[in-house]
């Protein structure tokens, strides 16, 4: 089968960004706090969300299963504080659960955590327990600037994330690093921030230590990597400067990088500098880059098209599309296991 590791949940009824505005609005005007029960969402509402935008396109191109999580952008961490984040998270994450459950053979969930600027990272962890227990999550989007494009927290090798690591590492669920909206003009969400988040959460990586105390954590980094695999030398330069190993020593036992790259050239590079057992497949559909592009008449985010022509043996195809991801997922393995798949 095909699983794609990357989808957020864009397309969401608008009661839940309706709920949300009041939400913000309440922040300065407690008359407008909305109900704490959450938006009101039928399962037709739902159901006509995800049947004619991700479903469709999942059957449009083959795809068999997506990993759904809230929508990035949304997450906006950086808005209200630690008790605004962590209502509106509950209701993302419980929204998603209500899309796997009627739709269990297409979609699992992940989850958002209800992260805040200046909070504590320890206060996620109810939020980690609950999605992965109750809702049945098999991964959670971490953001590693809160702040949206100010970058105020410690880097993810700081001893305060220590317990949403020790949290990953118990439930033995990876986690995406996945910033949200940049409220900073000098960095575009999607097309600066998120590739600025991913290139920063490797060399932050690089220079520290962490998997030597987290072994068994597994940290997924989208969008290809951001410069990453553009700039391997690079990364392997500083390294040897630094005095730490090379990166294929230190960092690929624990991280992953995704197909979430809109070109040919972009997808071959991914898949020629970094090893295959590291990428994992994935499309973000429908999501940053929604367009047409006019030199191949497909879709930008349409990646398996890119995947499939990158020259991959029928091995390492099937790695990239499926083994990879019930390795790193094993909650996801376990899942479609249980499925008979």
């Amino acid at each position: 089968m095909i699983i794609d590791i990357h989808g957020h949940y864009t397309t969401a009824p608008a009661p839940l960004g309706q709920w949300r505005d009041a939400q913000v609005a309440a922040l300065t005007d407690p008359v407008q706090a909305p109900d704490p029960a959450g938006p009101v969402i039928s399962d037709d509402q739902i159901r006509e969300s995800i049947e004619t935008n991700q479903l469709r396109l999942m059957d449009e191109r083959g795809i068999d299963v997506t990993v759904f999580s809230p929508r990035a952008s949304f997450m906006a961490h950086h808005i209200g504080d630690f008790a605004t984040s962590s209502a509106w998270a509950r209701i993302c994450n419980d929204l998603c659960h209500r899309v796997s459950e009627l739709y269990p053979d297409r979609f699992v969930p992940g989850a958002m955590l209800p992260q805040s600027p200046g909070a504590d990272p320890a206060t996620v962890v109810p939020e980690i327990e609950r999605a992965v227990r109750d809702l049945g999550a098999v991964t959670v989007n971490l953001n590693p600037d809160p702040s949206g494009g100010h970058w105020t927290a410690p880097p993810l090798t700081d001893r305060s994330w220590y317990p949403v690591w020790e949290k990953l590492v118990e439930l033995d669920v990876p986690a995406m690093v996945h910033v949200s909206t940049s409220c900073n003009p000098v960095f575009h969400t999607t097309g600066a921030h998120y590739l600025n988040a991913d290139t920063t959460a490797f060399m932050q990586l690089l220079a520290g230590d962490l998997f030597a105390d987290f072994p068994g954590l597994r940290l997924v980094i989208p969008h290809g990597g951001g410069a990453v695999p553009y700039h391997w030398g690079r990364f392997r330069g500083l390294a040897q400067a630094l005095g730490r190993p090379e990166p294929e020593e230190s960092l690929l036992r624990n991280v992953y990088f995704d197909t979430c790259v809109y070109h040919q050239p972009g997808i071959d590079l991914l898949l020629d500098v970094i090893p295959v057992g590291n990428v994992l497949f994935a499309s973000e559909m429908v999501g940053a880059v929604r367009g047409v592009d006019p030199r191949t008449g497909h879709h930008f985010d349409d990646t398996r098209r890119y995947v499939e022509a990158a020259g991959l043996s029928a091995e390492h195809l099937a790695a990239v599309q499926e083994g990879n991801a019930r390795r790193v997922y094993p909650r996801l393995d376990a899942r479609l296991t249980a499925q008979g798949r």
